[in-house]
């Protein structure tokens, strides 16, 4: 597309073009000024500037009122269906339906989320929103800022409390972890001991790689250690290792129910005392008032606050 020279915009008051389009539809001085609610004098000035403009009489008196020129016919065929595109694009709310309109949204999320949010996600958007794409980029809750800081998705889908103030969050709920395990590699039933909990090997997910985490601040507290045996930024995989050697998992409760029924684990509620995680969504402040990432925020949300209850 050509580019526009806004300084040859700037030589024009673009009102006159309303004022050429009315006086072309009534043909009258007075009646131009009646509908637009200007005075004669006004209209008349108007009038004057833009035969300056067009270098045209654009209107003469006539037995039939002021008649256009040729040049006047020409102009209004073609800033007509300008305007009137104009005044769509200003005046017609942006709107969005998810039912009918095409869109592709991008999510950011860690492993665990995806896996506990998604299938319901797609799911569901099967069923009532058959054009709209989903793809999901990693990230964990140190990438989180910096992806949405750049614009790199839509919305995340994250722990924790960080933003800025390009960002906001919205915190949705809290949850809590579980402990999970397999029977055929560690007999026992819950509930689970903390002295059961200490005597085994764990493995545990760090994005950061470290080997400790909240629930090793929490049993420091009691004068009590646990061996971590296996280091993985993966949730997905945990599983796999429960069903093959005698670890303990302690996990956010969102995976537990399908694990139990997947891969036949046990679980109980960890036998110390550590926090919840707080479940947000973050999102440019660019993006606020988009219809679509309203909608989308809300399918989140909702999606979330129904897989807690």
């Amino acid at each position: 597309m050509k580019s526009i020279n806004e300084n040859d915009f700037s030589k024009i008051d673009l009102n006159l073009l309303i004022v050429l389009l009315v006086m072309y539809d009534v043909r009258s001085v007075t009646q131009a000024a009646n509908r637009l609610y200007l005075g004669q004098p006004a209209v008349s000035a108007a009038l004057k500037r833009l035969r300056a403009m067009f270098d045209d009489a654009l209107f003469v008196r006539s037995s039939q009122g002021m008649t256009p020129t040729p040049r006047a016919e020409q102009l209004v065929r073609q800033i007509a269906p300008l305007l009137q595109s104009v005044h769509r694009v200003i005046f017609t709310a942006d709107r969005f339906d998810a039912a009918h309109d095409s869109r592709s949204f991008t999510l950011g999320m860690s492993d665990w989320l995806e896996h506990w949010l998604m299938p319901d996600l797609l799911l569901q958007l099967a069923a009532s929103a058959q054009n709209i794409d989903i793809r999901v980029v990693a990230a964990d809750p140190w990438q989180a800022i910096p992806l949405m800081e750049q614009q790199q998705a839509d919305v995340v889908v994250t722990v924790g409390e960080e933003t800025s103030r390009d960002l906001t969050r919205e915190h949705i709920a809290r949850a809590g972890f579980r402990t999970v395990w397999h029977r055929g590699q560690i007999d026992l039933a819950p509930p689970l001991t903390l002295a059961q909990f200490v005597q085994y090997q764990h493995a545990l997910v760090s994005y950061r790689g470290v080997s400790e985490s909240a629930l090793d601040a929490a049993l420091a507290r009691d004068g009590l250690t646990r061996r971590v045996r296996y280091v993985t930024p993966h949730f997905s995989v945990l599983p796999l290792m429960l069903q093959r050697l005698p670890l303990f998992a302690t996990v956010p409760q969102g995976l537990v129910q399908a694990w139990q029924q997947r891969y036949a684990l046990s679980t109980a509620a960890v036998p110390i005392g550590m926090p919840d995680y707080a479940l947000s969504l973050l999102w440019h402040n660019a993006r606020a008032e988009d219809p679509a990432h309203r909608w989308l925020r809300a399918t989140l949300r909702q999606l979330i606050e129904r897989k807690l209850a």
